[in-house]
């Protein structure tokens, strides 16, 4: 991935809060038939250091767990993005010579993908995935509270997946770039927007506070 020094992410510890964060990802994988892409829903599992892991599940239909077992994989997570308009630049009022662009945070995740054809494996994914995006409801569901038979013929329509990683690539573009007035002039605008937008804005705003805390 291209990352531009300035572009780097914020520090390692911004990476792995948006691997613990975030629960889906596009898994890319190379077969027998060239690229696939499938949306998995993952935990990322730092339990075995230094061995850190994206468990997730795939279908038992979808072929792109027949063909990747052992091979090369890449998970790409999404932070926020957005698009920025240039009427939003302090530079617009200065001199004009400003574009669009777009704003973005992307960790690209490198592994070997293990297959774990395990209904035991899969169930324990299943319960840790179910119970982090359960969390904080008034009422969360559990695997539990379905008929023991009908979790029983689920587990037998996925497969258990493991991305073990081997090394992590982060780009934070959040206009590093720009002048002060110009990421305000941003940050301003994004906030007036939709909810992706502001957290869009929320990114820019702390990097560009640890930017003004380095250069005091």
């Amino acid at each position: 991935m291209y990352i531009p020094p300035h572009n780097g992410p914020p520090s390692e510890d911004d990476v792995t809060r948006l691997l613990l964060a975030t629960q889906a990802g596009d898994l890319v994988t190379v077969g027998d038939d060239g690229l696939t892409v499938s949306m998995i829903p993952f935990l990322y599992d730092a339990s075995r250091p230094p061995r850190t892991s994206l468990l997730g599940h795939l279908a038992r239909p979808n072929a792109q767990w027949r063909t990747a077992d052992g091979r090369e994989a890449l998970v790409l997570v999404h932070g926020p993005d957005g698009y920025v308009s240039p009427a939003w630049y302090a530079a617009k009022r200065e001199h004009g010579r400003v574009v669009p662009t777009w704003n973005y945070v992307l960790v690209a995740v490198h592994g070997t993908l293990r297959v774990h054809d395990d209904p035991e494996w899969t169930r324990d994914v299943v319960e840790r995935l179910t119970r982090a995006h359960e969390n904080g409801r008034a009422e969360p569901w559990a695997v539990s509270d379905a008929p023991a038979p009908y979790i029983t013929g689920q587990l037998r329509a996925i497969v258990g997946i493991e991305v073990e990683i081997d090394r992590v690539e982060a780009k934070w573009k959040l206009s590093q770039n720009r002048s002060a007035a110009d990421v305000a002039g941003v940050i301003g605008g994004l906030d007036g927007g939709s909810d992706d937008d502001r957290a869009l804005a929320a990114a820019m705003l702390k990097v560009e506070a640890r930017r003004s805390d380095r250069g005091r």
